[in-house]
């Protein structure tokens, strides 16, 4: 092979092997921010950036004026990369990424994690027009006002789940609703105000509210059981046929003080929700 052609070949190989880097050969990277990405004020975070083990080196980047800018950088071989921001202010909130270097090449940037800062301004109220105890199925509706800051964005919150906004509407509050509700909407909900031309810089939370979804109907046989969480305990209780209908009966029960929980000769206490419904001969009722 003459010298051109070899020079040749070569370059068209490097070239390959840069395309390829480029084209995600590399595993994107995946970041994420513990114990949250909602912070408050002078709080600390830390994010993680997940690459790969043959990774040496690591990049955290912000989004300032539609650029992403190097944060800090972190050497050495690891699969996960660690890093603090410490303190939390109007500084340090906003759009993250990072990246890692593998080889002779950069990895495609992660996608973006938004970090926010929390108690610039006063709580709003949160309330819910369904009260604190939801049937499976049902909807409930959770309301966000202040009525001292004019905030045009409403934000809800539980840890463990997603977070949603909604504009605000001339009402000076925001509805969420959430529903048909499952067991996983049981939780603790608090809600922040804020302005879409700060979109990072939230108020102080809200008092919580807590929500529990509880009772399930289930069958055995011809005969029709409510399973019920109360006072973190799997109950099942038999029911005659119009209770199996009412909807508010488990909400009336957990209403009640432990030691004021009826029971009947065929009431269990399953223990848990899997052998509650792995019970023999145990439907679940559609």
């Amino acid at each position: 092979m003459a010298p051109r052609d070899i020079t040749l070949f070569c370059l068209v190989l490097c070239l390959g092997q840069k395309i390829q880097a480029q084209d995600g050969n590399f595993p994107i990277p995946i970041i994420s921010a513990t114990p949250s990405s909602v912070i408050p004020w002078n709080g600390s975070v830390k994010i993680l950036c997940r690459g790969t083990l043959e990774s040496y080196l690591y990049q955290l980047e912000i989004l300032e004026n539609l650029t992403y800018k190097q944060v800090e950088k972190q050497l050495g071989f690891q699969e996960v990369a660690e890093f603090v921001i410490n303190p939390m202010d109007t500084n340090t909130a906003g759009r993250y990424q990072c990246r890692y270097r593998r080889e002779r090449h950069w990895s495609a940037p992660s996608e973006a994690l938004e970090l926010v800062v929390t108690g610039l301004y006063d709580k709003p109220f949160l309330s819910t027009n369904g009260g604190h105890v939801a049937m499976p199925g049902e909807n409930i509706s959770f309301q966000c006002s202040s009525a001292h800051m004019s905030f045009d964005r409403f934000s809800l919150s539980r840890p463990g789940g997603p977070t949603l906004s909604r504009h605000r509407d001339a009402r000076l509050q925001v509805d969420f609703t959430l529903g048909p509700v499952n067991l996983s909407f049981s939780g603790v909900y608090t809600c922040y105000g804020w302005h879409s031309g700060r979109p990072y810089l939230w108020s102080a939370p809200s008092d919580a509210l807590e929500l529990v979804v509880t009772g399930i109907f289930l069958t055995h046989g011809s005969n029709p059981y409510l399973l019920c969480l109360l006072h973190c305990r799997w109950i099942l209780y038999p029911l005659s046929h119009w209770e199996a209908r009412d909807e508010i009966w488990c909400s009336r029960m957990h209403a009640l003080p432990e030691e004021g929980v009826p029971e009947n000769p065929q009431t269990r206490e399953m223990g848990s929700l899997p052998r509650a419904l792995g019970w023999e001969g145990m439907k679940r009722d559609q």
